[in-house]
């Protein structure tokens, strides 16, 4: 066991000049039975904006305090002491920007060290301690309420959550250990595993209270002095704190391992074994099943060092800037003061595709929709959809009833486009075809007004080349969503030589209101993801139609951690649009994109793999296999990684030259929130740095320094 009081933390302090601290403001609270409560506010000065966080000096401040308060009750001057936050937050973990500059292993257990041994003061007061739990918790922040002997919420808090996992790194101030031995192992593996995994998922505040993570739960506008009402309460031993959720001797000796072997598997299935971080929690939370805290303590430092100071960490790390920073400021984007406003939105199309960006359009403008097509019959279905789309919002309680009526007000749908003469954006979702999509938009030109803003959204197609018949081709832009609408979060806004920057201003604009973040891109076959897609996906199928086995071409990519195989990400975008993605590229750089005539006899056919009654894949399909055999030349595992990996890193290369996107954080960002490129990885180009490719290739990085670990 480590005696965190003989560690040395000044090299931590002595890093951190630039941290913004989060401080301790201490003032005393007389309770209504007369005893005195010592209460710690953790506030860093800054609005409601900049959360609290957790750096090196903010936790040796919050230390010393602890050490004063404890001071302080020995001497009987205080009876209970308690931690809370500014306003509507209590901490949002770890500073981030802190713990990715470490230098080096021994350093990244310093700084897991330092949190144990701070949090772990609270306890040692000599007195009962509460974390009245304000605000906005998550990781270290619910760490530090860990940290106390009991804990109050407050029922409106936004987010409370363990999102260490998602970044690479582990809940390693004290959750990993403590939460098992408080809620069960099943929550635990819910919120520490399962919910950072699927897009961050965070709990509100009663049902945090529900689990058992707090032992009482109030009103927002009474939080504080309900809270220090029951903490009287809890001092005098009027009241009793019972825990339902606390794991009894069934649990260790029946449920705990059982459920850490299923969580394992459902982790191997979904994700593979890449990822380390979720792994070395469900080690962490298998071994804290039985004894003391403080050996839990020590398993999580030095996983936690292990982490921190590794590659996934770094990238992690990478990634995360991305996704909060720069798709918030995107590359390239005109003034918003230029953007034109939005009032009344158009569609044409019906279909499921239209109908998705109706709902979406909507729901976030709150403007009135009109969708068109050829009948009225499609029409008709597609108001159904949306309708349906409305009603499902409602049941699941996401909007009022109100909302619901004033939603499906805004809603219309007509076959004669001259109701789209007052609509000041119209997006088109028909058939993916050239001539199509040229003769759709020369026709609605007719009808709407000069500044109406004309959306495609084309995913391999010429943007350009769409508006080839229009009068005023500079208000054409390309506005490529990804299925599901309404879930992924990347919008590839397309810029032709003609587009204008209030078309493009308005875009981007657009794109926000709609909660989505938008990439700007050139106009070049396949934008960024689809570039990319076609990239690994041609691959794929050259190398099982020269003779590669399915079964190896499909574990072949495993190290680069994608959420599926290529074959899997096939069927899923569908075998026949596989095809013509990989044909358009072929048709653009025919000596960098194959064409396969196999994809296209798979499409007829329809599948690939054989699938059990409930989807679930049990083997490759007999006739797929014949259909692909005849190849001879297989290559091994690596051989096609490395291909792969090649081609990549010369494809993105050339995008960069090209100037497709402004960098490669732009690619990235592309790949994470449109493809779901795992953060661990940071996309893809650090992953291409990492395994050298980019030297093998251009004889240079993509990032300087590359963005490696310290190991």
């Amino acid at each position: 066991m480590t005696d965190y009081s003989t560690i040395d933390f000044s090299s931590l302090d002595a890093m951190s000049d630039d941290e913004v601290v989060t401080h301790s403001y201490v003032r005393d609270v007389t309770l209504p039975s007369g005893k005195t409560l010592a209460l710690v506010t953790l506030d860093n000065g800054r609005d409601h904006t900049r959360p609290n966080t957790l750096g090196p000096r903010t936790l040796l401040e919050y230390g010393r305090v602890l050490d004063e308060l404890k001071e302080r009750a020995g001497r009987g001057e205080i009876q209970a002491v308690a931690v809370t936050g500014k306003p509507f937050i209590l901490a949002a973990g770890a500073d981030l920007s802190k713990v990715g500059s470490l230098d080096s292993r021994d350093t990244a257990l310093k700084m897991a060290q330092l949190g144990h041994a701070t949090f772990a003061k609270m306890k040692a007061t000599g007195v009962p301690s509460f974390a009245f739990m304000n605000g906005l918790a998550l990781g270290g922040g619910v760490e530090v309420a860990l940290g106390a002997d009991y804990r109050t919420i407050d029922e409106s808090i936004p987010a409370l959550a363990f999102p260490e996992v998602f970044l690479g790194i582990i809940p390693g101030w004290g959750g990993a250990t403590i939460i098992p031995n408080l809620i069960g192992i099943e929550n635990a593996l819910k919120i520490i595993i399962e919910n950072p995994l699927k897009n961050n998922r965070t709990l509100k505040g009663r049902e945090a209270f529900d689990l058992g993570i707090a032992d009482a739960i109030f009103p927002g506008a009474t939080f504080l002095e309900d809270s220090l009402r029951w903490a009287d309460g809890v001092v005098s031993g009027s009241i009793k704190v019972k825990r339902a959720n606390e794991p009894g001797k069934v649990e260790r000796l029946v449920k705990w391992d059982a459920a850490i072997g299923i969580a394992r598997k459902t982790l191997e299935s979904r994700i593979g074994t890449v990822a380390k971080a979720p792994y070395r929690a469900l080690d962490l939370l298998k071994a804290a099943k039985s004894g003391s805290i403080e050996e839990g303590f020590a398993r999580e430092d030095e996983a936690l060092a292990d982490l921190i100071s590794g590659d996934q960490f770094r990238a992690s790390i990478y990634a995360f800037d991305l996704v909060q920073k720069r798709a918030k400021r995107p590359a390239g984007a005109p003034d918003k003061k230029i953007a034109k406003p939005v009032t009344k939105v158009g569609i044409i199309g019906a279909g499921l595709m239209a109908s998705q960006f109706a709902t979406l359009f909507v729901r976030r403008l709150r403007v009135p929709v009109v969708i068109t097509d050829l009948d009225q019959a499609r029409v008709d279905k597609g108001l159904d959809y949306i309708r349906g789309e409305i009603a499902t919002l409602l049941s699941k309680g996401r909007i009022s009833q109100d909302e619901s009526n004033r939603l499906n007000a805004l809603v219309t749908g007509t076959t004669d486009r001259a109701d789209f003469a007052d609509c000041d954006w119209v997006i088109e979702a028909v058939f993916e075809e050239l001539g199509v999509k040229q003769d759709v938009f020369a026709d609605i030109e007719q009808y709407v007004s000069e500044t109406a803003v004309l959306a495609t959204n084309t995913s391999s197609l010429s943007v350009e080349e769409i508006g080839a018949k229009l009068s005023h081709p500079e208000r054409l832009v390309g506005f490529h969503f990804f299925n599901p609408v309404a879930v992924m979060p990347l919008i590839e806004v397309v810029k032709t030589p003609r587009t204008d920057d209030e078309t493009l201003s308005t875009a981007m604009v657009t794109a926000a209101k709609l909660k989505k973040n938008a990439v700007i891109t050139r106009d070049t076959p396949g934008f960024v993801v689809n570039r990319i897609l076609a990239k690994v996906l041609g691959e794929a199928m050259h190398a099982v139609d020269t003779g590669t086995p399915f079964e190896v071409m499909d574990h072949a990519l495993d190290p680069f951690g994608l959420p599926m195989t290529p074959f899997e990400l096939l069927e899923l975008v569908g075998l026949k649009v596989g095809a013509h993605v990989l044909d358009t590229h072929h048709a653009a750089f025919p000596e960098r994109f194959f064409e396969s005539a196999n994809l296209h006899e798979l499409a007829e056919y329809g599948r690939i793999y054989e699938r059990d009654d409930k989807g679930k894949i049990k083997g490759f399909d007999k006739k797929a296999v014949k259909i692909v055999s005849g190849g001879t030349t297989p290559m091994t595992a690596e051989e096609i990684r490395r291909r792969v990996e090649d081609g990549l890193a010369d494809e993105v290369h050339r995008m960069l030259e090209d100037h497709v996107v402004e960098a490669a954080e732009d690619i990235d960002l592309c790949l994470i929130l449109g493809a779901g490129y795992p953060f661990q990885m940071g996309g893809l180009t650090p992953y291409l740095d990492r395994v050298g490719a980019s030297e093998r290739v251009f004889g240079d990085t993509f990032h300087h320094p590359p963005i490696l670990g310290v190991e």
